[in-house]
């Protein structure tokens, strides 16, 4: 059987197919989030593009019953109902539409089987699964007791678990006829040689010249034996690489795909402070984004021993969870912010993460930094 086609609307080419959840017959108690879904088949992108969604039930194609999808239940942590990754997948299988089979267990929740008439079963012979991810992490709960926010990376991978995530970045707009320069990396950041894109091979550096393209759309992806392929990077080519605007003559109906940069200041990476002396301003910035930016997003974790918190901004302490827990908090959309903290950070080893997220979705990078308090 031919691979199937990557499920894509005809008017969102430029940035994928944006999905509206239908909403579960209670009221929400949660406001809906638009996340970047992506889901990779065992040999093509099965779906790829922003969807929304608010708290729903999970269903599976052709079946009458419903289950609970809200983070409250099977291994859930949230105390409220939320959207989650299960709801976005749900959202999408309902909205595109495509096909969605699994198992429903009541102790670990959805299984899937199948996605878009595509197999994602358990090969015994492969061991390869349909594996969950969250902003590059592997998912550590099951899609519907996992809550989700705003900006968030979902995706779901065909895999054995061992894979590296691969993420592809490049120009939105080139010249025709020219080569460009486009890099991979991994899901931390680091570059990755021998990955193809384009018909080029990325070198020690994550990089590659790919081109010359002809004037047009070209969507491009990495791949590399050992990983889960890329995002997609969508390219206009056009005489003097410029994106014309929509409201030109003969303009592209394209949006902003440029996602911004985030970065900390003042705590550098592998720093210790004294006891006592721990920071308590967390401070950094964002590039300027033709859209704006909508939210700015940090996440702190603490590590003493063998215990671990997160600091919820919500509560605005620090919470005590099982280790691995990472949860990001909106600080606002300020491209040079500053955060205090009610109090200095007290001992322990602290990994403080930042992205943004600008008006069009396009999610930065994660910049992290790893410090001690003695």
């Amino acid at each position: 059987m031919a691979p199937p086609m990557k499920l894509r609307s005809p008017a969102g080419l430029a940035a994928g197919l944006l999905v509206t959840a239908l909403v579960a017959a209670t009221p929400a108690a949660a406001a809906p989030v638009t996340v970047d879904l992506r889901i990779e088949g065992p040999d093509s992108t099965l779906f790829e593009g922003p969807v929304t969604t608010d708290v729903r039930p999970m269903q599976f194609t052709g079946d009458p019953a419903t289950h609970q999808c809200d983070a409250t239940t099977v291994g859930g942590t949230s105390p409220t109902p939320v959207p989650t990754r299960g709801a976005a997948l749900a959202a999408a299988a309902a909205s595109t539409p495509f096909s969605l089979l699994g198992t429903w267990d009541a102790q670990f929740g959805a299984s899937f089987t199948s996605i878009a008439g595509v197999s994602v079963a358990f090969d015994p012979a492969t061991n390869r699964f349909l594996g969950e991810y969250e902003n590059g992490q592997f998912a550590q709960v099951g899609a519907c007791a996992d809550p989700i926010a705003a900006g968030d990376k979902v995706l779901f991978a065909y895999g054995d678990g061992s894979e590296i995530l691969l993420s592809l970045t490049g120009p939105a707009g080139v010249r025709a006829g020219q080569p460009f320069t486009v890099r991979v990396t991994d899901a931390a950041g680091a570059p990755v040689a021998g990955a193809a894109v384009g018909g080029a091979t990325t070198g020690a550096d994550g990089n590659a010249a790919v081109g010359p393209l002809a004037a047009g759309e070209h969507d491009l992806k990495a791949s590399r034996t050992g990983a889960i392929r890329s995002n997609g990077l969508h390219v206009v080519a056009t005489a003097d690489g410029t994106i014309p605007s929509p409201a030109g003559p003969g303009g592209l109906p394209l949006q902003d795909v440029t996602a911004p940069v985030a970065g900390l200041a003042g705590i550098r990476s592998g720093r210790t402070f004294a006891r006592g002396k721990g920071p308590r301003t967390l401070r950094g910035s964002v590039t300027a984004d033709p859209s704006g930016i909508r939210a700015v997003k940090l996440r702190l974790s603490r590590r003493l021993g063998k215990a671990c918190w997160y600091f919820s901004g919500s509560k605005e302490r620090f919470v005590r969870r099982r280790c691995g827990t990472r949860h990001a908090f909106k600080i606002g959309d300020d491209p040079s912010w500053s955060y205090l903290l009610p109090a200095r950070l007290g001992r322990g080893r602290y990994v403080l993460e930042t992205y943004a997220i600008d008006r069009a979705g396009n999610r930065s990078e994660t910049e992290r930094v790893v410090f001690q308090v003695r």
